[in-house]
């Protein structure tokens, strides 16, 4: 265990979770829980958030037992030893980033849309793409020439999007119209669950709060307390914004704008001064998340590299600065962004996310008697994470083809790359 000066308290490592989780997921899928979910799209946030703080509950209990800058990857290696499945299952990690980045910058291209809605363009795909590219190759750049730039701001931009939305809540508090929340008015209780789950991934940042351990002051106190605040807090903030979307906009003008839905909310009571604040306000947050995003996935792929489960030309550093991890994240992210849509990428992203935090349930549950764990509440945690991932997969199966082949090729190319590369190649030329 690090023996490093600790300088993280309970506020500084609360904010990193929100920060995490208050990312650009909330701009992306607000209007794809309502599609599905409609009046009850707040309890679809509900059902997410119970899946978020059973596996937050794994997440304190690993974190405290083994403070290491690896998280997720450190648990998994402890839980399964380093192994094909746990080689398979942080590549997978690996994997899932690259499609938040993707579904963030897809959100960052649909509101800068709107900046176009009276002009020539606004029907051009091209500019959709462009938006799309420019939002990650800008902050790719960022990454190569100024990392003390994404460490320093983010603090500020989470404030600024907390602050942002909790004004827009009580300002249309008051333009709530109760009747849009009548079980008439509800999807499916199948549906529900399922746009829970499609929405998971903008409950995943919680689990940087682990990436941070080493640095958090008495640990065995602030960690625990910084998983579950951090998480209960966006719960309440997101069932906050699902109420005020769904009670004081007609659900026909949702849909219509489905992909800035949040922008959408803001006019009642803000008007058209509202639309853009919120508009600007997404852009901010879309492409802070997506440098952040950068920041840490090129070190992640750092870290798979010198455990030899991604090639040694990840660890390549130039001023401690991943050059070629920060590359691969840009050519990668773009490719997908520009080829799947919102809808696709958010079922993409929370079901890999959902299977990763079922694993870590799981691994949790294995070391429950090291990490001082309770044996039921992560059996819980595991059959909850289980269970959604289910859920979301036979949806998914019955109703869009294209994202489950795409989900099931991250597995099998996590799977087949760790049992080639794994065993051919890293025996021999894995970094000391």
């Amino acid at each position: 265990m690090s023996k490093q000066k600790r300088e993280v308290g309970f506020l500084g490592a609360a904010a990193i979770g929100i920060g995490g989780m208050v990312g650009g997921g909330i701009f992306a899928v607000l209007g794809e829980a309502v599609s599905l979910a409609h009046g009850a799209t707040a309890l679809a946030f509900l059902f997410a958030g119970i899946v978020a703080i059973f596996t937050a509950y794994s997440y304190a209990k690993l974190s405290v037992a083994y403070q290491n800058r690896g998280g997720t990857v450190y648990f998994i290696d402890k839980a399964f030893g380093i192994s094909l499945l746990s080689s398979s299952i942080n590549l997978m990690l690996w994997l899932a980033y690259l499609v938040t980045i993707s579904l963030y910058a897809v959100a960052f291209a649909a509101y800068g849309h709107t900046f176009f809605r009276e002009t020539e363009f606004a029907n051009a795909s091209w500019l959709r793409h462009l938006l799309i590219s420019f939002s990650i190759i800008l902050p790719a750049l960022i990454n190569y020439v100024s990392v003390s730039f994404v460490e320093k701001s983010e603090t500020s931009i989470v404030l600024i999007k907390v602050v942002l939305l909790v004004f827009v809540i009580i300002m249309s508090a008051s333009y709530v119209n109760p009747e849009h929340f009548s079980p008439t008015h509800w999807g499916e209780t199948s549906s529900i669950v399922v746009a829970g789950m499609i929405i998971f991934v903008a409950y995943e940042g919680f689990e940087l709060i682990a990436n941070s351990a080493e640095d958090i002051k008495d640990p065995e106190r602030n960690l625990p307390k910084a998983f579950y605040g951090s998480v209960l807090f966006v719960i309440l903030l997101y069932v906050f914004i699902a109420i005020i979307t769904v009670g004081t906009v007609p659900e026909v003008q949702i849909m219509a704008a489905k992909d800035y839905a949040l922008a959408i909310a803001a006019k009642p009571a803000l008007g058209n001064i509202g639309f853009t604040v919120v508009s600007v306000a997404a852009l901010l947050s879309t492409f802070s998340a997506i440098n952040a995003t950068i920041y840490g996935h090129s070190r992640l792929g750092f870290i798979l590299a010198k455990e030899g489960e991604l090639p040694a030309a990840f660890a390549i550093e130039k001023n401690k600065i991943p050059t070629i991890g920060i590359l691969v994240t840009m050519l990668m992210s773009m490719i997908l962004a520009n080829s799947i849509d919102l809808t696709e990428i958010a079922i993409i992203g929370s079901a890999s996310f959902i299977l990763i935090f079922f694993i870590v349930n799981v691994g949790a549950f294995r070391l429950s008697k090291k990490i001082n764990g309770n044996k039921p509440v992560l059996l819980i945690a595991s059959l909850v994470s289980g269970a959604a991932l289910i859920t979301l997969l036979f949806y998914t199966y019955t109703t869009n083809t294209k994202a489950i082949i795409i989900f099931i090729s991250f597995i099998l190319i996590s799977f087949v790359f760790e049992l080639t590369y794994g065993r051919l190649v890293r025996r021999t030329f894995s970094l000391m």
